[in-house]
């Protein structure tokens, strides 16, 4: 018999809820197909380069219309570039539409720019690249500029001397439509800009004639409505997401977010005793004149002095205050000075959030932050079609990568601030020591904690009146007014040593990790609940989370995703503490990036990321970089799976200085569900084809079980849209099926997608689990052209017959409804409850237990024995 483990269901990628005969998906995979190199550029599947930017400008905010149409950014440009690509905006291909069938087919590849005309524009394998809308255009009337937020009293912040993070309004990122039209040819389109204070432009476009325009007129920088500084503002406005209920969601990438550099925790700190070399730079938040902190850790320090991580992003912060309403210090033409600002300074809790709009159409559109999912340096979420699951990306240097699933759906909620869930941050492990396109993840989800958005902000609110005095005041002892720069240097030196005491101290973090370790998440007291949500980043270290990505940059699955589609996620620069001999992850570096997938299992769950593309580095040579995807940023998924891919490569030794925009197609699979059931009982598993660009002529498969003492195989038919087929062969032992088939009358078209070949009927023979392996002796496209899909198995799990024959037995298989390879739910009634406890108490002796030891061994102990049933009930 094949023991019923954890370990067995994690090698064969199994995480799905178990009920007898229910359904699942799992995400068993063959390694990578073989390839003559596994040198850079590894790719599973194929990518053509569509577009390449302006020189200096990153390609952001993809967004394809349904009308097959393309739109994105081209951020920050260089100025030296001909009219009128010296000048940031967002604009639209066209002439050109996606043909949605799933092949790269639609368009010639776009050869690289090699003259300076070329690279001084945007070039496109497809179409005309026109700008719908500029940087610092008029818009509202005249009342505002494109991408400009205003103090309350309408002063432009590109006005206000002080120092900015990056220029106002050349850096635009996110594009989303929410169409107003039941044929989607109007609508809003919602523009980020990166900027601080941040800045979120609507600007109504329609598509009439064949082409795109926007009404400048009728824009909006909706930033500076009211509601928006009600909530703080936002800041460093970066990518984001259409949420399946058509709500833009913008992510702010809070750089200056992180409390302790690198992979340092705050117990190492406490433990040391001081912060010096390991403080980060939001300790420093409220520091008049942050950009100082730099030197000013040098003078006091001298050799031992350091650079506090995210420090450069907290720059501008004044004029985030001069947003929400603050009197402007003094200032000189040079920037700001060190004199405190006292009456109104932002909440460093406030951003680093992902910011809903909802009621995108209205007037006046409702910004609302959802602070239960984290704070962090948010490069986009991805909301799953269960509208419940959320993934998110944090950019930059020894990051995290996180979840967020929502006790229920979220428009279901009477208010976006009743949202409540649970907070995850992603532990990752290499499976395997071979090279990065050879090595899978293995993701496990460690739970932070659970909160509503209400309950957060009432926490955050506490920390809103601190301001730049509070620094001062605080953590000096003398008087700043009196002597400034004596106090400032005091200040300075007790934040760097003992942290900053207006906010969560290093105190409250150890302590909430100590209990988290002693009671878990739902264990801690009631006012350290506030740590994972205001110090995620800080908290996830705590606990051993892998908080070593080097710039996530990119999540995005199909709109529609399903259990068993993909979600794809992009790795910038795979480098920095995922290569070195710190933590968890050490891989080979990859300077120019990876892309993952994993496969949605049941319940959106993620639990493997396999790469799909890698890129090269610095030292291979240019005619390899040319061809070469670097440094992926944006991720978007078509409607018929492709993927678009956006670079933020800057110089890498290419021979043009130009970013680019690929399209990803990745490999047709051919894919086997996976399937539970219970002993003596039957279920079927689907055998599918991801997609069809060329169509299907026919071909023979074979479907083949690794463990018949596990179950066995008892029947197969065909779709009903093959009509010339051999009659499915089963081996004698169960052990196989082998199917031939033609689709004769076509059938099946090109471009179809998800195309269910045959069923295969199971029946489970004892406890345990098996793979689904499919073999392909042939398989041909329209034009007799041979399909290599990727071989995707599944995985059979039987479960333990049921407990108890007589009376107080339930007559029903035992469920794992949690997918850990422990049956929890006793009795079959697809729930954990005290009638389990009692039935297993009641049965313990009984050789529906003891011959199913690993099911019901609930303290791991390799026997069965009582405290299993203590074990089980502290799981109620």
């Amino acid at each position: 018999m094949v023991e019923f483990t954890r370990r067995n269901l994690m090698a064969s990628s199994v995480a799905a809820a178990i009920s007898t005969g229910a359904v699942g998906v799992a995400g068993a995979q063959d390694g990578p197909n073989e390839h003559e190199t596994l040198d850079a550029p590894y790719i599973e599947g194929s990518i053509k380069r569509f577009s390449t930017t302006a020189r200096g400008a990153e390609v952001t905010g993809p967004f394809v219309f349904e009308t097959g149409e393309l739109l994105y950014s081209v951020q920050h440009p260089s100025r030296d570039n001909p009219e009128p690509f010296d000048q940031a905006g967002v604009g639209v291909f066209e002439g050109f539409q996606f043909t949605f069938n799933g092949s790269n087919d639609d368009f010639a590849e776009l050869e690289p720019p090699r003259t300076e005309r070329e690279q001084g524009q945007v070039l496109s394998a497809g179409g005309e690249y026109a700008y719908l809308v500029q940087e610092g255009d008029p818009i509202n009337g005249g009342t505002e500029k494109w991408g400009h937020p205003e103090t309350p009293d309408g002063t432009d912040i590109a006005d206000i001397v002080g120092e900015s993070y990056e220029g106002v309004g050349h850096n635009p990122d996110m594009n989303f439509f929410v169409s107003t039209t039941d044929d989607g040819t109007e609508g809003y389109l919602f523009t980020n800009n990166e900027t601080t204070p941040g800045a979120i432009t609507r600007t109504p476009i329609s598509r009439t004639d064949g082409s795109w325009d926007a009404d400048l007129e009728n824009a909006a920088e909706i930033e500076n409505q009211a509601a928006f500084r009600d909530i703080g503002g936002t800041k460093i406005n970066c990518y984001g997401d259409l949420s399946p209920w058509e709500t833009p969601l913008s992510a702010e990438e809070d750089y200056g977010h992180p409390r302790v550099n690198g992979l340092a925790t705050v117990s190492d700190i406490v433990e040391q005793g001081s912060g010096v070399g390991l403080r980060g730079g939001s300790e420093f938040y409220n520091r008049p004149n942050i950009s100082e902190v730099g030197d000013a850790l040098e003078d006091i320090f001298g050799d031992d002095a350091w650079s506090p991580m995210g420090l450069w992003a907290n720059s501008g912060v004044e004029k985030l205050a001069y947003y929400l309403g603050a009197e402007p210090v003094d200032r000189t033409e040079a920037g700001n000075t060190r004199t405190p600002i006292d009456d109104e300074f932002p909440n460093r809790y406030r951003y680093g959030k992902i910011v809903e709009i909802a009621d995108p159409t209205a007037e006046e559109p409702t910004p609302v932050k959802h602070h239960v999912f984290g704070r962090a340096a948010w490069e986009c979420p991805e909301v799953l079609p269960d509208e419940r699951t959320v993934y998110l990306a944090s950019d930059g240097g020894a990051k995290g990568i996180y979840k967020f699933v929502a006790d229920e759906p979220i428009p279901e909620y009477d208010s976006r601030m009743d949202v409540r869930g649970t907070l995850f941050a992603m532990k990752a492990s290499e499976i395997g020591e071979g090279p990065v396109a050879e090595t899978d993840l293995e993701v496990e989800w460690l739970e932070l904690g659970t909160a509503s958005n209400a309950e957060v902000e009432s926490w955050i609110a506490d920390y809103d009146d601190i301001t730049q005095v509070e620094y001062l005041e605080t953590h000096a002892e003398t008087d700043w007014e009196d002597d400034l720069e004596t106090a400032l240097a005091e200040a300075d030196e007790e934040v760097a040593i003992n942290g900053n005491r207006d906010y969560i101290t290093d105190e409250e973090i150890v302590e909430w990790a100590a209990q988290y370790e002693e009671r878990g998440p739902d264990g801690v007291d009631e006012e350290l609940r506030r740590v994972p949500f205001l110090e995620t980043r800080a908290a996830a270290k705590e606990i051993g989370a892998s908080i070593e990505f080097n710039k996530a940059e990119g999540i995005d699955s199909h709109d529609e995703a399903e259990p068993g589609d993909f979600i794809y996620f992009g790795i910038s620069s795979l480098g920095g503490y995922m290569t070195d001999e710190q933590g968890e992850l050490r891989f080979d570096e990859v300077e120019s990036g990876v892309l993952y997938r994993a496969e949605l299992e049941d319940g959106y769950d993620v639990s493997r990321l396999e790469p799909v593309v890698v890129g090269p580095n610095g030292s291979d040579p240019e005619s390899l970089k040319d061809v070469s995807l670097i440094n992926v940023d944006n991720v978007m998924m078509m409607d018929d799976g492709r993927v678009l891919l956006c670079e933020d490569k800057g110089s890498f030794g290419r021979s043009y200085p130009n970013d680019a925009m690929w399209v990803y197609e990745p490999p047709t699979s051919l894919h086997v569900d996976s399937v539970a059931v219970g002993q003596g009982e039957t279920g079927a598993v689907d055998l599918t084809l991801s997609s069809v660009p060329d169509g299907l002529a026919g071909g023979r498969v074979t479907v083949s079980l690794e463990h018949t003492d596990v179950a066995e195989i008892t029947g197969a038919t065909y779709h009903d849209a093959i009509e010339l087929t051999a009659g499915p062969t089963i081996s004698d032992d169960g052990s196989t099926v082998a199917f031939k088939f033609a689709d004769l009358d076509d059938e099946i078209e090109p471009g179809a997608m998800d195309v269910t070949l045959a069923s295969v009927e199971l029946e489970g023979i004892g406890t345990g689990t098996t793979d689904i392996t499919v073999d392909v002796q042939a398989l041909d496209d329209d034009d007799g052209a041979a399909i290599e899909p990727q071989r995707r198995p599944g995985v059979v799990v039987t479960g333990p017959p049921p407990i108890g024959s007589g009376p107080g037995g339930s007559g029903r298989a035992p469920t794992d409804p949690d997918g850990d390879g422990r049956f929890e739910d006793s009795n079959g009634n697809g729930r954990l409850d005290y009638n389990d406890v009692v039935l297993l108490f009641d049965h313990i002796e009984d050789d529906s237990v003891t011959l199913n030891a690993d099911a019901y061994d609930f303290n791991e102990n390799g026997r069965i024995d009582y405290d299993d049933i203590d074990e089980l009930y502290d799981e109620l």
